[in-house]
């Protein structure tokens, strides 16, 4: 605990930003703040107070701001509800206040008899009028328009009206659903260019719908990431969330490849057969195979596109508009200037800038394009997901934020916050903290600019997907803030207005027919979890976690409805790896353990013999099994049956949505990231590999006798 404790002053004023100045760590302690955290967390919010008083000032200027707008920026409403707006008029003026709906119709608000005492603000006093939001405005994004009476013309919010709930639609709700859980960079084909893409993704997902019943398949975040090498491995740490990483195309798919002449068509394909030697490779080599796909693509947006095609891609920019456009000159000038940016280029809406772009432009098309084609190819394998019988198809998965120095931080610009990255404090497993490099939302210039920013994210992930998993979405109500130089422990957690970011993510899922789920793992404060099932958001269930109040492991009948449930998840080992302790080993080679590594192996075995023993009590385990043996030292059969045995006892449960992770299809061991690592493990660089380590292919997959029997026996067990 520090002895630093804020001011008085200074407390409010970081409570007035959701700046906490104190919480609970992850071993039931009492921490306090350091003054020195919560006033660089302000200063990145833009708020400067170095004493009392100035702190008094910034309190009674974050008072008066909302003040200053007639029409506040941003208004969410829940429809089936009356709501109320408040309008900042001249003290005594009347105002006429309206609704200009999506579709174009125009909803008169009828003002109510709420009396709110004037402010003075920058020398004027201001009156208060409160308006009531009706509960049967229709769902959508409207304006919410303000005017003073022939005085001047009408001041303009956005006005989100959300569902109470998003509701499960059927088959779901009655039957339930299962899917695959995918890295889907590390399953490669034959006909892969080193890395897997959406043409092995739907390949996957057809046959997973056809030989084994599933009805999703859970990918990782395919988020953009740099358009020249070196590119960032990791999916989670993207340069832009909205768009798409073009790696994933499949060259052969575009249908311009087709009319090709010999000369390119043979430059294509001596890009393909060259990077498909990298297909049995031991690492994922992402910088060798986007320097190869990208020649091949330059060599197909060259060749002339008929009308239809060109017609499709104009209605494709046009749609995207100024987001795609400020997206593909990032990507330009990064090629040209590397990151990061020179200077006179870090302004995005600078003259350098939009020199470059009109002298570029041909390069910034060809960008957009690389947009346009990777849209094209994951609508199609959403479709072809569908068409086999899936349920829901294609889930996609969320990041928590974007890189630093990437495009969205660049386009974006206030509305991320800078000085700031965000991560986790210190936890069982990651006793040093984490700190992720991501720059956070600003709540403020969030609201101002009336959450356009996060929707257009959300409703971007949504276009071809029938679900949406939210990577820590805890996020979306607090986030461990970070001030540059501090360690991941020094920081502080920022509350962001949860209301409004969960509003609109049930919108737009309900517009797009989708299915939420949200990464509440961790420590997760009981109300948040209730607030998302209320809300119609799925939770996530890992049977490794899932314990009751005396630490015993949940029984499958008590585990929540509304989640998505599994053995494993991308940070952890896969099953196998699990069961003989490979995070233990994992963590020690790195050095991340702050306690003794006996204490850590022994209360880990501890854990895994609990889970093991429920395994056997409830006969899914060959009772002449030796349980110590089990644990500590099984034999590759043992492994396989442990391994279904944990997937059948979790299709007992109540969970909806039930996942099963591909390299548990083919007993794969090797972890896929270790949180809190960059270069000290081969984070996202590992294929898909077998019990042996060597790298396995989808053609190997698909012909797995033991898939099939995981696969069936986790589909038996939700349709029994």
């Amino acid at each position: 605990m520090t002895t630093d404790v804020p001011s008085a002053a200074f407390a409010a004023l970081a409570r007035a930003y959701g700046v906490a100045t104190e919480y609970w760590d992850w071993q039931g302690r009492h921490v306090t703040v350091s003054t020195d955290t919560i006033r660089a967390v302000l200063a990145a919010l833009g708020v400067e107070a170095n004493d009392d008083f100035e702190a008094f000032q910034a309190l009674e200027e974050t008072v008066n701001r909302a003040w200053r707008h007639r029409v506040p920026p941003f208004t969410l409403h829940r429809a089936g509800r009356l709501g109320q707006v408040r309008i900042h008029v001249p003290d005594g003026e009347p105002v006429e206040v309206w609704v200009e709906l999506e579709d174009g119709g125009r909803h008169e608000l009828e003002q109510l008899p709420v009396w709110v005492d004037p402010r003075t603000v920058d020398g004027a006093l201001v009156g208060a009028a409160t308006f009531a939001l009706p509960p049967d405005l229709p769902l959508g994004w409207h304006t919410l328009c303000a005017a003073i009476p022939g005085a001047e013309s009408p001041h303009e919010g956005t006005l989100a009206v959300t569902p109470g709930r998003l509701e499960v639609s059927e088959p779901l709700a009655s039957d339930g659903a299962w899917g695959l859980m995918s890295q889907m960079y590390s399953v490669r084909s034959a006909d892969s260019w080193g890395i897997g893409d959406f043409g092995d993704l739907a390949d996957m997902a057809v046959w997973s719908a056809h030989e084994l019943g599933a009805d999703f398949t859970l990918i990782n975040p395919v988020h953009a990431a740099e358009f020249d090498v070196p590119m960032e491995p990791s999916p989670y740490l993207p340069t832009s969330r909205r768009f798409v990483n073009p790696l994933y195309i499949r060259v052969e798919d575009i249908p311009e490849v087709g009319y090709l002449e010999a000369e390119p068509r043979t430059r294509v394909r001596a890009l393909a057969e060259r990077t498909q030697r990298l297909n049995r490779s031991e690492r994922i080599d992402r910088d060798v195979c986007w320097e190869a796909k990208k020649e091949a693509l330059r060599v197909v947006f060259a060749h002339p596109r008929s009308a239809r095609r060109q017609a499709a891609f104009d209605g494709f920019c046009e749609t995207e508009g100024p987001g795609l456009l400020a997206y593909a000159t990032w990507c330009v000038l990064t090629e040209h200037h590397g990151i990061p940016l020179p200077q006179e280029l870090s302004d995005s809406h600078s003259e350098a800038v939009a020199r470059e772009r009109e002298e570029r432009a041909d390069e910034v098309l060809f960008a957009m394009w690389c947009q346009w084609i990777a849209d094209q190819q994951l609508a199609a394998v959403q479709r072809e997901a569908r068409e086999a019988g899936m349920t829901l198809g294609i889930m996609q998965d969320l990041a928590v934020g974007v890189h630093p120095q990437g495009a969205d931080a660049w386009g974006l610009g206030d509305a991320l916050a800078a000085g700031v990255t965000v991560g986790a404090p210190p936890d069982p497993y990651n006793q040093r903290g984490q700190n992720w490099s991501q720059p956070p939302w600003r709540p403020d210039r969030l609201a101002d600019r009336g959450y356009l920013p996060f929707r257009d994210m959300i409703r971007a992930a949504m276009r071809h997907s029938g679900a949406l998993r939210i990577d820590h979405i805890i996020g979306l109500f607090r986030l461990w803030w970070i001030p540059e130089g501090k360690e991941p422990s020094e920081g502080t957690y920022v509350r962001l207005d949860h209301e409004a970011l969960i509003g609109i993510l049930v919108l737009e899922a309900h517009l797009a027919r989708a299915v939420v789920v949200g990464e509440d793992l961790g420590t997760v404060e009981p109300w948040v979890r209730d607030f998302l099932h209320e809300c119609g958001v799925f939770g996530t269930s890992i049977l490794w976690f899932e314990r009751t109040e005396d630490g015993s492991p949940r029984r499958p009948e008590d585990y929540r409805q509304l989640c998505l449930a599994s053995v494993t998840t991308h940070d952890l080992p896969p099953t196998a790896g699990y069961l003989t302790g490979e995070h233990i080993s994992i963590r020690e080679e790195l050095g991340v353990f702050t306690r003794p590594v006996a204490e850590e192996l022994a209360e880990d075995q501890e854990a895994r013999r609990q889970v093991i023993s429920v395994l056997a009590e409830r006969g899914l385990l060959d009772e002449r099994d030796d349980l110590h043996r089990l644990v500590t030292d099984p034999s590759q059969t043992q492994l396989e049956q442990m391994i279904e045995g944990l997937h059948r006892y979790l299709s007992w449960s109540p969970a909806l949505l039930l996942g099963v992770a591909v390299p548990d299809l083919v007993g794969d061991r090797r972890a896929m990231n270790q949180p809190g690592t960059s270069d000290e493990y081969p984070n996202w660089r590992l294929p898909l590999s077998g019990p042996d380590r060597r790298p396995l292919m989808l053609e190997d997959l698909m012909t797995s006798r033991w898939a099939r029997r995981l696969g069936r026996c986790v589909h038996r067990g939700r349709r029994r």
